[in-house]
């Protein structure tokens, strides 16, 4: 169930030439739920569902719109290339339409409670306005909103000063991402009133700026048909499919309400829904649409009478749709339809479309004139920022590829002052004296753990024997000068015998005589 217990928000997705689907939902949801569209606080639309947006905000002829709509797509399918044909002005004819459609008072009404999302061309970023000055201001931000870049033209129109483009390249579905937004979308997917193929499923989507567009035949037609528009009679099912498709949301969520009796019932106005009825059946026989037992209201046994009001749209929105599907067929269009006619314009073609194209031009140039010095200083300022922003990657570039190169090369000469190094400089004296190069130093580095526990044991062994024999050589010495002394003393002793002079009587004297004497003994 849908909350009622707090504020609700509606948004359009854009979707160009299928936004006749919108108008069906929100004849469906005036007709059936008006209090939706009443006390909404606020509507939202981006590109063609803006246009539908500021309709219904601002009170103006739903049928008036969707007839609009298809008199653009018939006036695009009478050229060759379609809406691409330089003959065809887009931005013009819905500027003339949008002024015939909206009431005088569309900005204030508008004010605060619509908002048309636009693409800001200087950044990217989405921008919603809400506010508008004036009418004008009111129908230029629908034109920003719709206006697809090469497609409508060139040059991007301008709002308040500031260029805008199609406002679904930055938001197609503006906030909804926000509570209680009854989104609205012709593409089958996951918005709250969508069509629903049979043959969708969730595994296969595309999302595309916030717009759930689920893989299906269906869609990939309504996708080839958004900027090429479809028959008029296609576009006029369209719509009843996005009557029938808002329907069933307010039918799913408990939401239908009924302000007054519907003229199918019989109280009043009976006879002219007749009458357009049987005018709806004669076309449907002609076209060969229509199948057996369903041309009338009695022979309908299947549905309830409910069911029967529901399937049809809104009297004045059936009417204009209607009128705008008729062909209105005089002489010249009688001739254009034949087929010699159409074979000969076909091979003129290459002849006609150049003039054609000329002409348009020439024309289009005329009504370029009062915006040629804004519109070229903005050409003018934009070539100078594409060629800033060129030059300036440019730089980058060529500054990222120089400190590569640099960094490189740096390593590579790092590399060389390795390998070419002397290795006496990077190791001892002792490591590079079999050669010069780093594989002699690198052999000797390993012979040299073998080299050094020997080299250590003969020093060792050098040492001690060097040590042992000083102290020998010291012993010997020793022994020999005490025995030079005791031999001195002998020779002494003898001296003294012969001479007389060995006997004193002084007792000081008597301990040297004996040692002196006993020397010899000892000897």
């Amino acid at each position: 169930m849908f909350p009622l217990d707090s504020p609700w928000n509606i948004s359009f997705a854009g979707c160009g030439f299928l936004g006749i689907y919108h108008i069906g939902v929100a004849s469906c949801l005036l007709e059936q739920a008006p209090f939706l569209v009443e006390n909404a606080r606020h509507i939202y639309g981006a590109s063609a569902g803006a246009l539908t947006a500021s309709v219904l905000v601002s009170g103006a002829c739903l049928g008036e719109a969707g007839g609009s709509i298809i008199d653009v797509a018939k006036e695009a399918r009478k050229r060759f290339l379609g809406p691409m044909h330089p003959s065809f002005n887009l931005v013009k004819i819905m500027r003339t339409l949008l002024y015939r459609t909206l009431p005088a008072d569309a900005h204030q009404r508008a004010n605060g409670r619509l908002g048309i999302s636009l693409t800001r061309v200087t950044d990217g970023e989405n921008v919603l306005v809400s506010h508008f000055n004036s009418k004008e201001e009111l129908v230029q931000a629908c034109l920003c909103s719709a206006y697809i870049p090469v497609y409508s033209g060139l040059i991007p129109p301008t709002l308040q000063g500031v260029r805008y483009v199609d406002g679904g390249i930055s938001d197609n579905l503006p906030q909804h991402e926000l509570k209680n937004t009854i989104t609205v979308s012709p593409f089958s997917g996951e918005s709250d009133i969508c069509p629903r193929d049979n043959s969708s499923t969730n595994m296969h989507e595309l999302r595309f700026t916030n717009t759930s567009i689920q893989f299906t035949l269906g869609n990939l037609y309504r996708v080839s048909r958004a900027l090429f528009p479809p028959e008029p009679q296609m576009m006029k099912n369209l719509c009843k499919q996005g009557y029938k498709d808002a329907l069933r949301f307010l039918k799913t969520n408990g939401l239908l309400q009924f302000r007054r009796p519907h003229p199918v019932l019989g109280i009043g106005g009976a006879g002219q829904e007749d009458e357009e009825e049987e005018d709806e059946e004669e076309e449907r026989r002609r076209e060969g649409r229509v199948e057996e037992g369903a041309l009338r209201l009695p022979h309908i046994h299947t549905q309830t009478m409910e069911d029967h009001i529901f399937e049809h749209l809104p009297p004045r929105l059936h009417r204009a749709l209607v009128e705008a599907c008729r062909e209105r067929r005089g002489l010249i269009q009688s001739l254009g339809n034949m087929l010699p006619v159409r074979l000969a314009s076909t091979l003129m073609l290459p002849y006609t479309l150049p003039l054609e194209s000329a002409m348009s031009l020439t024309v289009r140039l005329v009504e370029w004139l009062p915006d040629v010095p804004e519109d070229m200083s903005w050409l003018t300022e934009q070539t100078l920022k594409v060629l800033h922003s060129a030059v300036r990657q440019a730089g980058k570039s060529v500054s990222q590829q120089v400190s590569t190169r640099f960094s490189y090369q740096l390593e590579l000469r790092q590399t060389w002052s390795l390998s070419s190094a002397s290795p006496a400089r990077l190791l001892p004296g002792w490591v590079c004296e079999g050669g010069s190069s780093m594989l002699d130093a690198l052999l000797r580095l390993d012979q040299y753990p073998r080299q050094f526990l020997p080299s250590l044991f003969c020093v060792n062994m050098d040492l001690w024997g060097s040590v042992s024999t000083s102290l020998n050589a010291h012993t010997h010495t020793h022994a020999h000068t005490h025995a030079h002394a005791r031999l001195q003393g002998h020779m002494h002793t003898h001296s003294g015998e012969g001479d007389g002079t060995c006997v004193s009587d002084d007792s000081d004297s008597a301990p040297q005589t004996l040692e002196v004497g006993s020397a010899p003994r000892g000897l």
